[in-house]
C-alpha cells in the first residue's frame, strides 16, 4: 500500500470537544435536559447549519417553533462557543507536529459558516490547516458520499494516502468504502499511536 499522503482531521470531539448534552446537564440539569432533547431534534436542527444555514435564524426559527423551550434552544445560539470546548490540547500538538514533519493537514468537519466564524478566533489552530473542508460551505455534511469524493478531487491525492480520524463510524465508514486510510477517534493517544504506527511522528513528537 502506498504510504500516507496527508492526514485528514475532524474537528469535533478530535480537535474541540463538542458536548452539548454536558452543557445543558450543568445548566439546566440532566432530567430537563433529556426531556427537551426528546422533544426537540437539536443534532438534527444542528445538521441545517452545518449544510449552510444560517445559524442565527435557523436556531431562532427552532426557538420560536417550540415555545416551552424557547430560552433554552436560544442558547445553542448564544453560548455555543460554550459548547464547543475546551481544545483536546493533545490532538492540537499533533496537528503541529504533522506539519512541523512536512505531512500536509486537512479538516474535514460538519462545520456550520457562521459558527466557524465564532470558534476561529477562539482556537487559532483552524487556521493552521493546509486545505479546510468545511461542510457550510460546501452544502453537504458527512457522512454523505459527495462531500468525501469533493475532498479527493481538490486535493489530488488518492483516497489510499489519505489517513482520516473522526469520532463517529459511519463517516469512517463511507470513507473506508472509498479507499480511505481511517483512524475512528476515541481519545488522543490512540491517534497519537496510529500515526507513529504509519511513521509520520515519532513517539517524541507524538507526545
Amino acid at each position: 500500500m502506498a504510504s500516507v499522503q496527508a492526514v485528514v482531521f475532524d474537528i469535533g470531539n478530535v480537535l474541540i470537544e463538542w458536548q452539548p448534552e454536558r452543557f445543558y446537564d450543568r445548566e439546566i440539569g440532566v432530567e430537563r435536559r433529556k426531556a427537551m432533547f426528546a422533544a426537540i431534534d437539536l443534532h438534527g436542527i444542528n445538521d441545517e447549519v452545518d449544510r449552510g444555514g444560517n445559524f442565527r435564524e435557523t436556531i431562532h426559527a427552532a426557538a420560536d417553533a417550540n415555545r416551552e423551550w424557547r430560552a433554552e434552544v436560544l442558547m445553542w445560539h448564544d453560548r455555543w462557543i460554550e459548547m464547543a470546548a475546551p481544545a483536546i490540547d493533545h490532538s492540537v500538538r499533533l496537528l503541529r507536529a504533522l506539519r512541523q514533519a512536512g505531512v500536509p493537514v486537512f479538516a474535514l468537519t460538519n462545520f456550520g459558516i457562521q459558527t466557524f466564524e465564532v470558534a476561529a478566533p477562539v482556537y487559532p489552530f483552524l487556521e493552521e490547516f493546509d486545505r479546510r473542508y468545511i461542510s457550510g460551505h460546501m452544502g453537504v455534511i458527512k457522512p454523505e458520499a459527495e462531500i468525501y469524493a469533493r475532498v479527493e478531487a481538490d486535493c489530488g491525492v488518492p483516497p489510499g494516502g489519505l489517513l482520516f480520524a473522526d469520532d463517529r463510524i459511519d463517516n469512517i465508514n463511507v470513507a473506508a468504502g472509498r479507499g480511505w486510510r481511517t483512524h475512528l477517534f476515541d481519545g488522543p493517544q490512540g491517534w497519537a499511536d496510529r500515526l507513529v504506527t504509519e511513521g509520520l511522528l515519532n513517539k517524541e513528537t507524538a507526545a
